[in-house]
């Protein structure tokens, strides 16, 4: 069920001109990793060790801040002419360090809101969204996870569904960040299997009441390659909704991560066949989506060839960027029927 109430508080792709029955003041959705936002404090509740102060990484106030201002930089650029107006985030520590960074950067001049709450991961990292409510209405939300991971108390992030108002149509939002790949990928399958059956179920629900015409949009780091049979499954597998994974047709040989010199696409954005076709609302199409690559937010990599994203750290060793995933973008338009 749905909480009752809500907590208030140079691109890779090219935007082609906008057809003559589309308002031309987009709506952009963003979502970011932003490698461990974790404040200074010890919580006693989850493994946060690491980033306490006098911890292994030599975390410190003035990092912390430093990593806040930068990720407000970040998403200020990531809005082009405005900031975006829908931001998922994911790898935050608490509440706190969220409120932070909309209310204690230049983000706060946006009327950015937070939804948030504190997972069941080990680690203590979230999923939230923030938003600008000039712009966006949200009208529900819940946090979820597959049955089996309560029953066997396996602990990890949970999903993430909003309903928002865009535009005066309705959105449904799924926020993710499925179970990591330590410890080898076939290892770690079964647990990334679960969570793509589980949101295809929602989907499916979705569609049963809703109709084949809901907008639907799915973001996150999956940790799997848009090829991966976690991510065709949850694409194929979601009953009569036909749903399309915008990342199949960005470039060839980039992405949003860089793992042992090779690029990949970890970080999707995946949407209901309704909301490419505009046969409600709202719109969006593939050459409105792709990663924010802009050149700030990389660095020579030494150890194999071109670039890749400059991250807070390096292994164990600080380098004082934003974070080793880049943005993934995608712009929703209105329609005029």
């Amino acid at each position: 069920m749905f909480c009752a109430c809500l907590l208030l508080t140079s691109l890779t792709f090219t935007l082609t001109g906008l057809s003559q029955d589309i308002d031309k003041s987009p709506v952009r959705v963003v979502f970011y990793n932003v490698d461990n936002l974790f404040d200074t404090n010890n919580d006693s509740l989850t493994d946060d060790e690491e980033f306490v102060q006098g911890g292994p990484r030599g975390w410190n106030f003035d990092k912390y801040w430093d990593k806040v201002y930068s990720l407000s930089k970040v998403i200020i650029a990531a809005g082009e002419w405005l900031p975006p107006d829908i931001i998922g985030l994911c790898e935050v520590e608490n509440r706190g360090v969220v409120e932070d960074l909309i209310y204690k950067t230049n983000l706060s001049k946006y009327n950015y809101r937070l939804i948030h709450k504190d997972s069941p991961d080990s680690r203590g990292i979230d999923v939230c969204l923030i938003y600008r409510d000039d712009t966006i209405e949200v009208l529900d939300y819940d946090y979820s996870v597959p049955y089996l991971w309560k029953k066997e108390n396996y602990r990890s992030r949970e999903v993430l569904h909003a309903v928002l108002n865009i535009s005066g149509d309705t959105l449904h939002l799924f926020v993710n960040h499925w179970p990591s790949r330590r410890g080898g990928v076939l290892a770690t399958q079964g647990r990334r299997t679960e969570v793509s059956d589980f949101i295809s179920y929602k989907v499916d629900s979705l569609t049963s009441v809703s109709g084949v015409d809901t907008n639907i949009l799915i973001m996150g780091d999956f940790n799997s390659s848009p090829d991966d049979a976690t991510i065709t499954n949850l694409v194929n597998g979601a009953g009569e909704m036909t749903l399309v994974n915008l990342a199949e047709s960005w470039p060839v040989g980039k992405g949003s991560y860089k793992y042992q010199g090779k690029w990949e696409y970890i970080d999707q954005i995946i949407i209901s066949e309704s909301l490419l076709y505009g046969h409600n609302g709202i719109k969006t199409s593939i050459d409105k989506s792709g990663v924010f690559n802009s050149g700030f937010l990389m660095v020579k990599d030494n150890n194999y060839t071109g670039e890749r994203p400059l991250s807070t750290w390096w292994g164990y060793s600080y380098e004082g960027g934003y974070s080793d995933h880049l943005p993934v973008i995608v712009e929703i338009q209105s329609v005029i029927h």
